[in-house]
Order: structure tokens, then sequence, then C-alpha cells
């Protein structure tokens, strides 16, 4: 019997397959679903056989963002109050985004508010065709701000000005062409899609992963006098790791 109670969760192997499983809302958040999803990242984030996770949504939608019993919540809820139920939803997203594994979205139906949030969050995005996505939050009068760091490290300002500032819904393709998801493809190819990237992250070494992911967030918009000491680090230290020596030594000795 599963320990959540609005999340599947499925092993394959070095794989887990993870399933938003509020289906009757879209697979909204609401604090329940928020907490699950972050004692599950926390656990996966001690995982040493997990190689990467697949995120998706059951029934008609990936994720339709803020539940609305909960938002209904918010309209009476205190400074104090607010404080503390938007510092859990920003530990959320902050603990998928510093899992060292891989994560893939896999997205269809609709991305909203958050659930477009929780696409960029994820390292690789993969979109059928006929999804939606929106930063709808000031449609609502409110701000997509726990987002906006993940939102912008993968769109940059001008795609965000757009997007956040209208709130309008936009298709799969203009997602894809601002960089919030990296393939759109029919409904039946999202899987096999998937999979491709599955077959490339587990080819590769899972601590040099583990170590391009935090780089990434290291050298993320700093100056060059900055990042050159940190990429020298970085790099040195990787080819020191037994995992490095073993993978070079066998790609320079195979015939």
């Amino acid at each position: 019997m599963s320990k959540f109670k609005y999340l599947q969760v499925r092993r394959e192997k070095a794989v887990e397959y993870l399933v938003l499983n509020r289906p009757e809302v879209r697979n909204a958040f609401n604090e329940e679903l928020i907490t699950e999803l972050t004692a599950w990242a926390a656990e996966a984030g001690e995982d040493a056989q997990l190689r990467a996770v697949v995120i998706s949504g059951a029934g008609a939608a990936f994720c339709a963002g803020g539940d609305l019993t909960w938002m209904s919540k918010m309209a009476t809820y205190s400074y104090e109050e607010n404080i503390r139920d938007v510092t859990g939803a920003a530990r959320m997203f902050a603990a998928i985004d510093t899992l060292p594994i891989p994560v893939i979205a896999r997205v269809h139906g609709a991305a909203m508010g958050g659930g477009a949030g929780l696409a960029a969050v994820a390292d690789i995005a993969v979109s059928e065709a006929g999804a939606m996505f929106g930063f709808t939050e000031v449609k609502l009068g409110l701000l997509p701000a726990l987002i906006a760091p993940y939102v912008l490290a993968k769109i940059g300002q001008s795609a965000a000005r757009e997007l956040f500032l209208t709130g309008r819904r936009f298709t799969a393709e203009r997602a894809l062409q601002v960089g919030l998801v990296h393939a759109v493809v029919a409904a039946g190819d999202i899987d096999a899609t998937i999979q491709h990237y599955i077959d490339d992250v587990l080819g590769s070494g899972r601590e040099a992963i583990a170590a391009a992911k935090n780089l990434i967030r290291q050298i993320a918009n700093k100056p060059p006098d900055e990042i050159v000491p940190l990429t020298v680090e970085a790099l040195a230290k990787q080819r020191a790791s037994a995992e490095a020596q073993q993978r070079m030594k066998a790609f320079l000795t195979r015939k």
C-alpha cells in the first residue's frame, strides 16, 4: 500500500515514475500534495540507486496549478499564515530542483500556474503536441513568484515579461520555442521519446550528472571572474573521481 494519498510511485529498476494523482481536480496542488512531493523528494535525494524520475499527471491533465479549495482558504489567511503556506510550496520546488538526478516532466493536457512551474523545475520536459501552458497567476491578482527562478532559468526575461504579465495561455509549440519544454511530440510518441532520454541518462555517469546539475546552479548568472574558479574546481574534482577514471579508461582502451 502506498504511503502517499495523492502520489502514485512506481519503480522500474533505476527509474522512478511519479504520478500526481488528483485527476478529479486536474492534479491541482493543495497543502497535502505539496507536503507529499516534498517528502518524496527528500527520500529520492538519498537513494543512491535511483538514476532518473519521470513526473506525470493522472487523468486529463499534467497539473492545473492551485486547487480552488486551497485557494479559497488563502483569501482568509493572515500575512503570517500566508508566509507559512508559501514557504512550504517554495521548499517543494527547491527540493525537486536540487535532486541529484535528472527529473523528466511528461506533460499532457494542461500545465497551468504551478503546473507550468513544475515543468520548468524539471531538467527535461517532454510535451504532447496538444498540451496547453500558462503562467496565469495575474488573472487571479497573484504572482508567479515561487516558480519565477525556475521559469526564468528556462525561458529568460523577455518571454517571462510577455507570459507573466499577460497570463495568457500558450501552446506546446510556443513552450518549445521559448525553452520551457525540450520536445513536443504526438501523444503516441511521448513515452518512446522519454525512454530515449532515460537511455541517455543510464548510459552516463550518475556522479557526473549530479555534478553537472550542481555546476549549472553554481554558475548561472554569475560574472566570468566568479565562474572560472568554480568551473576549474568542478572539472578537476570530477576528473579525479573513481567514476570518471573508470569511464575514461574504458573509453580509451576500447577497440
